[in-house]
């Protein structure tokens, strides 16, 4: 009796859940970029087996979606993926507009205007900072090198200063801006590079070959323009990175931004805070540094504000502090040691650029002001042999102090003719002033630069889109620079024609110039042959002026769900009264070196790029360059020794490879590469394993490295925590010839920046 009673209770109690059944809903839309339909496009619930793929024309259902909140994600190789929370408690009708991100980045550096990259007439290669964090960059330098046609170098074994090279020009050829204005003086050159870090940076836009027809002198291997920080939307991301350099030396990072839009999306700002405290390193066991010790502190904010829908305030302001020692490791002040450069840098940068749209959103005025301004404590020195020498050297140490002060102030008009010749025409007119104000001096060794450069410029631009597939970009910059006695006219032709078989052509001419000044590298002191080496400025020197050349084919090819194309682009630039430095001699500190005009030098060569992307889950990009860079007659760069018409410090092979394995939202590999070919290096006798003065050709060098990442997302906090680890330069190429001692060649130094170095880290940040 009781087990047939147990047996209808158990009937009765399961009887009504048999009728219930759980409503079901349908999630409905289109995708589209730009309007127009976007097919074959994923749609799909995280985490869930809920999905599907647009039709031809852009519509998507998803059928059968359990009531819950879910997490929609729409993805398609070529363009930025969307995420959003919905609750489903009833059919849902969601449309999605993508934007493309691989192919079509809107870029600013190659016409001053905002501009879609596949429509620019001239090249403009991205950097974003989701790749310099996949690359683990830790700075501005870090990043540089794996950009088409670019080569970062350390050029001292003691300060470790970085030169940045386009198309095998040197640092004083390449014009370095912040958020499009030209504000990195030629001291901020120096070491400016290892001092902006990457969490500054949204993303580096690059431009190769002659840009003095915008930009102005100095723009002739090309232009690099670091965009800082933009508020988008609310979020935070705090970072700490520890690396070990090869078991010699530890490396601490912190890093945090959080950004705050207002409510009505009108105003925000986004922050900045970076501080590094790196280790000596000593690579060849002699007590003196191949790595300096580091110290550094960076804070900052950009701000942006609407006062209606057709006007726009925007402000930066950054903060950079750094000290840096290398040389003898030892403890007490650097003019007790017996070889060390000291340097103490306090940098301030800012700018505020005002826009105001008008006539229907075709025309717009942009005034603008920026400015830096950089102070600098250092020391560089040898400890005498001779005990009247030292004596001496003990009551007046060569402590030097530096500033720099760089201003500009500039206003720009653009306008846009819908109905010019059947095609539409942007024509963009400004003119610009900029002085830049240069103090160093070192009074014990009678050692002074005070240069004030004073530039005015007047720009002219037409982008001519004649048809869809024919663009012609031409146009002007005018100069008086009071270094150089006449108005410098520069101007430049581009010509885009894309076909309809994704493929596009370039060509473009133009000219540029160099002020007969002091640059970057002009204001380092190097130790040599037991003294240290200067450059100054020849009485006569004039200003160097470039022809340049380039044509290139870039062909990208999409299907539902790969992505793949190359660009294969020619380049010749001319120089004519280039630039060289020629030894003059010694005098009782040490060598002497003055820039001279030399005949005319021609750098020329391809550069190649690669790059490919199957469904948002690997992704290959690869740039090569092959050039030669000669002198047309031979000049002398080392006292005594034949002359040569080859560069120095100019591989005649470079380039880099990344490759990305994206598996899912949450783990992330890069494996890079970065390769460089063999080069003609000037080796100066002093140290006792050098004892004459000789040219050296070095060997080449395959540097590889990897990083990979997991991130564990706290969905009830919004917060993601990520881990990451990797090896930087796994197989230690590096340089195993360095001078050794106090009166070491610090100028002789080549290869990776780095030798092999393990890191690992943690993030928060908010999702």
């Amino acid at each position: 009796m009781k087990i047939l009673y147990r047996a209808l209770l158990i009937l009765f109690t399961l009887l009504p859940l048999a009728g219930y059944t759980q409503n079901t809903y349908t999630i409905s839309g289109k995708i589209t970029s730009e309007g127009k339909p976007l097919p074959y496009t994923n749609v799909y619930l995280e985490n869930t087996t809920f999905g599907a793929l647009s039709n031809s024309e852009g519509y998507y259902e998803i059928k059968d979606v359990e009531p819950r909140v879910y997490t929609i994600i729409v993805s398609m190789t070529g363009y930025k993926t969307q995420r959003k929370q919905i609750t489903v408690n009833s059919n849902l009708s969601l449309n999605f507009d993508l934007e493309t991100e691989i192919l079509d980045e809107i870029v600013i550096t190659g016409t001053r205007t905002f501009k879609r990259q596949t429509n620019s007439a001239v090249i403009v290669n991205i950097l974003n900072s989701e790749t310099l964090g996949g690359l683990q960059a830790c700075n501005l330098s870090d990043g540089l090198k794996f950009q088409p046609g670019l080569r970062v170098e350390t050029d001292c074994q003691t300060c470790n200063y970085t030169q940045l090279r386009i198309n095998g020009l040197g640092g004083g050829y390449s014009q370095i801006l912040i958020n499009g204005r030209p504000i990195f003086s030629p001291l901020t050159g120096l070491y400016g590079l290892e001092q902006i870090p990457v969490n500054m940076i949204e993303r580096i836009e690059t431009i190769r070959g002659g840009g003095s027809s915008l930009y102005g002198s100095s723009a002739i291997g090309g232009v690099v323009n670091v965009i800082t920080k933009v508020p988008k939307s609310n979020n935070f991301d705090v970072n700490y990175t520890y690396q070990n350099i090869n078991g010699g030396a530890d490396d601490h990072m912190v890093s945090g931004n959080a950004t705050v839009i207002s409510e009505s999306k009108n105003a925000g700002v986004s922050l900045f805070v970076n501080h590094r405290n790196r280790d000596f390193y000593d690579h060849n066991d002699d007590n003196f540094s191949e790595l300096t010790t580091l110290k550094n502190n960076s804070f900052g904010a950009n701000f942006f504000f609407l006062p209606s829908e057709n006007q726009k305030l925007e402000a930066s302001f950054s903060k950079l502090n750094e000290y840096r020692y290398g040389g003898e490791m030892v403890d007490g002040p650097a003019y007790l040691t017996q070889q060390a450069e000291e340097r103490t840098h306090d940098v301030i940068m800012g700018s505020l650029d005002y826009q105001i749209n008008f006539n229907n959103g075709n025309s717009s005025l942009i005034t603008y002001f920026a400015g830096q301004q950089t102070d600098r404590d250092h020391y560089t020195g040898i400890f005498p042999d001779e005990i009247g020498d030292i004596e001496e050297h003990i009551a007046n140490p060569p402590y030097g102090t530096s500033k720099t002060v760089t201003l500009q102030g500039g206003v720009q008009f653009n306008h846009r003719l819908n109905d010019f010749f059947s095609g539409s025409n942007v024509l963009t007119i400004g003119t610009e002033y900029l002085v830049d104000d240069v103090l160093d001096v070192i009074d014990s060794y009678n050692y002074e630069i005070d240069q004030t450069t004073k530039n005015l410029g007047t720009f002219f631009q037409s982008d001519w889109e004649i048809t869809s597939k024919l663009n012609l970009l031409s146009g002007f910059r005018v100069d008086s620079n009071n270094l150089v006695d006449n108005l410098i006219v520069s101007p430049r032709f581009s010509l885009l024609y894309k076909s309809e078989s994704n493929i596009q052509l370039r060509a473009t001419w133009s000219t540029g110039f160099r002020a007969p000044q002091a640059f970057d590298t002009d204001l380092h002191i190097a130790f040599a042959g037991g003294g240290v080496s200067r450059i100054n400025l020849d009485d006569d020197l004039v200003e160097e002026r470039s022809n340049s050349f380039s044509a290139s084919i870039n062909y990208d090819k999409s299907t539902e769900n790969f992505i793949a194309g190359f660009t294969l682009e020619g380049f010749y630039t001319k120089l004519e009264d280039a630039f060289y430095l020629n030894p003059i001699g010694e005098d009782e500190f040490g060598q002497r070196f003055e820039k001279q005009n030399g005949d005319a030098a021609v750098v020329q060569g391809v550069t190649l790029e690669l790059r490919g992307n199957y469904n948002k889950k690997i992704q290959l990009e690869t740039g090569f360059t092959i050039q030669t860079s000669e002198f047309d007659t031979v000049v002398e760069t080392i006292e005594g020794l034949n002359p040569r018409r080859e560069f120095l410090r100019t591989p005649n092979q470079y380039g880099f490879a990344t490759l990305s394995f994206m598996p899912n939202t949450r783990f992330n590999t890069n494996l890079n590469y970065v390769y460089t070919g063999d080069m003609l290096l000037a080796h100066f006798a002093g140290a006792p394993e050098q004892l004459i003065n000789e040219y050296k050709r070095t060997p080449s060098f395959h540097e590889f490295s990897w990083r990979s990442s997991y991130r564990f997302n706290l969905n009830n906090l919004n917060t993601g925590l990520e881990i990451f680890g990797g090896i930087k330069n796994i197989f230690n190429a590096y340089q195993n010839d360095f001078d050794t001692g106090k009166n070491r060649d610090s100028n002789y130094v080549y290869g990776p920046g780095m030798p092999r170095t393990f890191f690992v880290g943690l993030r928060v940040l908010s999702i």
